[in-house]
């Protein structure tokens, strides 16, 4: 079985039609990228600027030494996350869990793997072409959804990242991340809908994988998503 067949599998794509008694057409928005072509899509205007912190060379060193609010009191380690420069492709999680907490790596448990499916099924694969990240870096206590104050406070960190890779496709994985980089309370159904912008970059809103492993049914409108984020990636400027 080619790999991609297998996680087209995974994500519910496979086989792409299957023979009933009585066949109704699927809906095509869940087997092949959404339109992108201005006529059907809402670009969101830019959250207003924050602050940063200062851009020293040393990212890395302020986000293992942060004490900014109460989560370095029960981390292991603070997850950086994999941050390449000039990779076009670049998806940005809620907050690391036990595994990644334990290991320092993003996305390490099973919604990790289930994304290294995503990247899969996309031609992609953890490397120079694709960086990671989380709005918070430290673990929230018991893996709760991290707070607002939490999320804004390491927002500054976040932002340098983006800066720093300059991805050319933003892919926003889950609530967290989206209210947090589109400054919004808008619910998944309205953010999933359209193409936003955060700087100037095309950015896509999706579910989370450890959403989807609760909720498999929404595996193929997240495949969906994420060939729209392929289009918009493509498609010539």
């Amino acid at each position: 079985m080619h790999v991609q067949e297998a996680y087209w599998r995974e994500l519910g794509l496979w086989p792409l039609w299957v023979p009933r008694e009585n066949p109704s057409p699927a809906p095509p928005e869940a087997l092949s990228p959404s339109r992108a072509d201005g006529k059907n899509q809402e670009i969101s205007a830019p959250p207003p600027a924050l602050p940063d912190l200062p851009v020293t060379g040393d990212l890395r060193r302020q986000v293992a030494s942060c004490t900014r609010c109460a989560l370095h009191e029960q981390r292991k380690q603070a997850v950086f996350g994999l941050i390449h420069p000039g990779s076009p492709w670049m998806f940005i999680g809620e907050g690391p869990g036990a595994e990644e907490d334990a290991r320092g790596l993003p996305f390490v448990g099973p919604a990790g793997r289930l994304l290294d499916g995503m990247l899969t099924a996309l031609g992609l694969e953890r490397g120079p072409q694709v960086s990671i990240a989380n709005v918070v870096k430290c673990r929230p206590p018991h893996n709760r959804t991290p707070s607002d104050h939490e999320c804004a406070t390491c927002l500054p960190f976040l932002r340098q990242q983006i800066a720093q890779v300059q991805p050319r496709i933003l892919v926003l994985l889950g609530k967290v991340a989206a209210h947090t980089l589109l400054d919004t309370s808008l619910p998944m159904a309205q953010l999933r809908s359209r193409t936003h912008l955060f700087e100037g970059i095309p950015t896509v809103v999706t579910w989370h994988p450890a959403y989807l492993l609760r909720t498999p049914a929404e595996k193929a409108g997240t495949w969906a998503d994420l060939c729209r984020a392929r289009h918009l990636l493509t498609e010539p400027t």
